[in-house]
């Protein structure tokens, strides 16, 4: 059965039911049945049929959360269009790059943030998408019905941090999203009696390959937020009164600051709260279990991979591990021979399954690197213990996880090499309460270069998540006799 097939249980099995509401920053609420998702993408998609856009053709947006995302993912899946998602916290170097790598048909995006688009790219307008998709047919023609796709066909090009340099993009199928969706409803138990609060972006695999896929595939309830603010998010749990909730572990520790009365009302009515993105302090699932009388289920997964090992759903969630591999999905713990290694002993985690994806967009070289005989390796680090929990221990890489979102040092350290006065550049990751880790820049340079100019100049020119949280002026970078910095030598950091 094609993805499409498994979707339509809710989008024609459940048309009349109610599916979504979406609250926009005002906070006006605006509702949909499954029926009204099928039409609304069954339209959208025959103006992107009018627009030229056919099976194969790669189709980005740079969009804050909203239903239009979800009625392009529809249609797109109806098509055989691959989707381009990008972060919306993105700006022009970033973008320049994803665009001219996946050379996307367009990029839709509204008025606020098209300013920040390459000047050549295409590029249309959402709301005048939608005006016009609103005049189209809203019944499901041959056209529309997926034929001739299957698991192999790709169905998205997810852009993540690489370890060798530039950001690669990750091919998904339709099989990797059908297969991580079927195990995690099964794994988490999530029918069509939850009710799923979604805070995550759905320009993140977290936020749209695990719980839209999650939402349409157990036909649940959903009701979509354009971003995570703790401080409503007690008035969200207070009238949604949702079962369901996936977050990162940024948004946990911002949860544990609500009073206890108010944290005690929210776990008398979830069911699950779910935690992944990056590593969830083992202090901060006690705490927030003994306020919410919930132990956060923490699981790990990747771009690239989707969903690979998950904490039980009825079992011990053991704190500081990530659970047990999903059940389509195996995993080895490798040495640098890439021999597995005896339990309890640390090594690199190799997955393998129908979860992972087909490949590096235009990369043979990446897919050579990462791909060894079937198996996929994840650069992480870890160990497994006699009764099979997997605890991860760091990456083999340099990557940093701040807040949920992959930081890349050499993006950063590439583009302070470029400043004026900047001899060198290293950045690495330092812990951080809230975000789990920040980025901290140390430069040589001389003391006439104005640390506050270069913080400004990087502030312009990326994300706001990846700007280093402190600047130190160094006279030299350690290095090996063969020239590698050695981070480990650096002097530490403290904020002022």
């Amino acid at each position: 059965m094609s993805l499409l097939g498994l979707l339509d249980r809710a989008l024609i099995g459940r048309a009349e039911s109610s599916a979504l509401e979406f609250e926009d920053a005002a906070g006006r609420i605006t509702t949909y049945t499954f029926g009204d998702l099928e039409g609304r993408s069954n339209a959208l998609a025959q103006q992107l049929i009018a627009r030229g856009v056919g099976r194969g053709n790669r189709l980005a947006f740079y969009l804050t959360n909203q239903p239009f995302i979800i009625e392009l993912w529809l249609a797109c899946i109806k098509l055989g269009v691959i989707v381009v998602p990008i972060n919306v916290l993105y700006r022009e170097r970033e973008i320049a790059h994803i665009v001219h790598d996946a050379a996307p048909r367009a990029v839709i995006s509204d008025a606020a943030h098209a300013s920040l688009l390459p000047t050549a790219v295409v590029w249309w307008d959402v709301a005048e998408l939608m005006r016009d998709a609103a005049g189209a047919a809203t019944g499901r023609t041959p056209a529309l019905c997926a034929m001739g796709l299957d698991a192999e066909t790709p169905m998205a090009l997810v852009y993540t941090s690489g370890t060798t340099g530039a950001s690669k993009g990750a091919v998904l199928t339709h099989g990797n999203f059908a297969a991580n969706g079927l195990a995690l409803v099964h794994a988490w138990d999530i029918t069509h009696a939850d009710r799923y609060l979604a805070v995550l972006p759905l320009f993140h695999v977290h936020g749209l390959g695990n719980g839209v896929h999650a939402w349409l595939l157990s036909g649940c309830h959903m009701k979509l937020v354009e971003r995570f603010e703790h401080d409503k998010a007690a008035s969200w749990f207070a009238s949604y009164r949702p079962t369901l909730f996936f977050g990162v572990p940024t948004m946990y520790v911002r949860l544990l600051e609500q009073p206890v009365s108010v944290a005690r009302t929210i776990g008398e009515s979830m069911r699950l709260f779910v935690s992944g993105s990056a590593p969830l302090p083992a202090p901060v699932l006690t705490a927030f279990a003994e306020r919410f009388g919930h132990v956060i289920l923490e699981r790990y997964g990747m771009t690239e991979t989707l969903m690979n090992v998950s904490n039980p759903y009825r079992g011990e969630r053991r704190p500081g591990t990530v659970g047990l591999p999903l059940g389509l999905t195996a995993v080895r713990i490798v040495d640098d021979a890439l021999q597995d290694v005896p339990d309890g002993t640390s090594g690199e985690l190799l997955v393998r399954g129908p979860n992972v994806c087909r490949g590096y967009w235009n990369r043979p070289d990446a897919d050579a690197a990462a791909f060894v005989h079937g198996w996929f390796r994840t650069g992480d680090v870890g160990v497994r213990s006699a009764d099979g929990y997997i605890t991860l221990e760091g990456r083999r890489s340099d990557l940093i996880i701040s807040g949920g979102f992959n930081i890349y040092p050499r993006e950063i350290e590439e583009l302070l090499a470029e400043l004026p006065g900047i001899a060198e550049a290293a950045v690495v990751g330092v812990p951080d309460a809230v975000r789990g880790e920040v980025p901290v820049a140390y430069v040589v340079c001389g003391d006439d270069v104005q640390l506050e100019v270069i913080a400004g100049e990087v502030r312009r020119q990326l994300a706001s998540f990846k700007v280093p949280r402190g600047f130190v002026r160094v006279d030299a970078l350690p290095r090996t006799a063969l020239g590698k910095v050695q981070r480990h030598l650096l002097p530490p950091w403290r904020p002022h």
